[in-house]
């Protein structure tokens, strides 16, 4: 076989492989937190998205200790809002209303959305130089809150 050909195969399978999804250095500055994240406990899996301008993040799947079944059929019951109590969690926004910050490279203004109890927060979130995401929970003053940790899939 030619040089010229293994060359041109290579290039192909290259291309072929990587023609999916745009790599994470590839995406603008923005962007980079478009994905799919796993939380460090691995039983939840969000997908974050642009829409307009600002970004989401809603839950994909989750394992909650009841079983795949449990998941699909698993609603917001502790939401304060009977009206919303019925929809599932699945497929539900958990994440809204991130803005990028190019000064500070991190998203802010969001709200985080805890479905363990049906409170609203504010958020923030960043991509460390580890390459995983960190969302912060708070009310009103960032230094009181919690912080979650992803890492990319």
């Amino acid at each position: 076989m030619s040089k010229a050909f293994l060359l041109s195969f290579f290039s192909l399978l290259l291309f072929t492989v990587n023609s999916g999804e745009a790599p994470v250095a590839a995406l603008a500055a923005d962007e980079q937190i478009c994905g799919k994240w796993q939380n460090q406990d691995k039983n939840l899996i969000v997908q974050v998205y642009k829409e307009d301008s600002e970004f989401r993040a809603k839950i994909v799947w989750f394992n909650n200790g009841d079983g795949l079944k449990a998941m699909e059929t698993s609603t917001d019951k502790h939401n304060p809002n009977p009206a919303l109590r019925s929809r599932k969690l699945l497929g539900m926004n958990v994440l809204e209303k991130l803005v990028y910050d190019p000064d500070s490279n991190s998203w802010e203004d969001g709200i985080i959305y805890d479905a363990q109890n049906g409170r609203h927060w504010n958020s923030s979130a960043y991509i460390n130089k580890d390459g995983a995401l960190k969302v912060k929970g708070y009310w009103h003053f960032k230094f009181i809150g919690k912080t979650m940790t992803f890492n990319r899939i």
